[in-house]
């Protein structure tokens, strides 16, 4: 593939064809293998995404002492938990893989060293949720992996490389939570729709910064409060969403799904960026 066709110009592209950037909340990893309304939100967006080429994937729970981006041909399913039934880990999802993908993000990223991994695969923070967008694992998958030195503005400038692939038929997907504290997880109401006051608070500050483009207060998490403290005590389920920012587009526009709290300390809140373009495109489409 030519240099010319990774080019993008003030983060922004002219080809109408460009794909959604999706940030995806995977909660429980049971909900690969279970019936909700969670797992008919994400199974609705099929319908409304043309099939891509491959997908891109940052989930979180491939943290790495440096970046790197599989790059086999048939990467395995992991099943990187534990306590769930044998259910869960019968699940394969044999999706191939695309090092052709794997190498132009290697080509994108000048911020850091990305380098080509041959032993991961696909942990569930990727299986769980695009089993169900996907079921015949027919659709190539790449995972990038976050370097746990970086710093939220590392995370999102390297995000913002990988803006040239929503136009070549890749779609990008981060996976995550934007609240995840399972210390303060109320067990006895798992399967309801329930959030502590802080949860809902801070899931909505959250979503008031992705509409309103403050990229500044979605960086700087650390300096919100205890509340934020509480909602987001580690980050390795906060930081995707800030990939999914990166690659936003100015022509895009923001829209929320699944967007409620579980268990109290949990929430499945996720959103999709789409260009202005794309959905001209589709609506002429129809």
């Amino acid at each position: 593939m030519s240099e010319t066709k990774f080019t993008a110009i003030n983060n922004e592209i002219s080809d109408p064809n460009i794909y959604p950037s999706l940030f995806l909340g995977h909660g429980s990893p049971m909900n690969a293998i279970e019936e909700n309304e969670f797992v008919e939100g994400l199974r609705g967006l099929s319908s409304s995404i043309p099939k891509p080429k491959a997908i891109l994937v940052i989930s979180a729970h491939w943290l790495t002492d440096g970046t790197f981006v599989t790059a086999m041909e048939r990467p395995p399913t992991i099943h990187d938990f534990g306590g769930f039934p044998k259910a869960l880990f019968d699940v394969e999802y044999p999706a191939p893989g695309d090092p052709m993908l794997a190498k132009q993000v290697q080509y994108l990223v000048k911020t850091q060293t990305v380098k080509l991994d041959y032993e991961w695969g696909l942990d569930h923070g990727t299986w769980s949720v695009i089993k169900h967008i996907y079921p015949k694992a027919d659709v190539p998958i790449v995972q990038l992996s976050m370097d746990n030195k970086n710093s939220p503005e590392q995370h999102f400038l390297l995000a913002k490389e990988l803006v040239p692939l929503r136009s070549q038929g890749i779609l990008i997907i981060a996976s995550g939570n934007i609240v995840h504290n399972l210390r303060m997880v109320a067990w006895d109401r798992l399967n309801e729709v329930y959030g502590f006051d802080w949860a809902i608070e801070v899931n909505q500050k959250v979503k008031d910064w992705i509409t309103t483009k403050d990229i500044e207060s979605l960086l700087s998490i650390r300096s919100k409060g205890k509340e934020f403290e509480w909602a987001i005590p580690t980050t390795e389920h906060y930081f995707p969403l800030l990939y999914t920012v990166g690659t936003r587009l100015e022509s895009d526009s923001v829209s929320f799904f699944n967007d409620k709290p579980v268990a109290g300390a949990l929430t499945m809140t996720s959103f999709r960026f789409d260009s202005s373009l794309y959905q001209t495109q589709i609506a002429n489409n129809n």
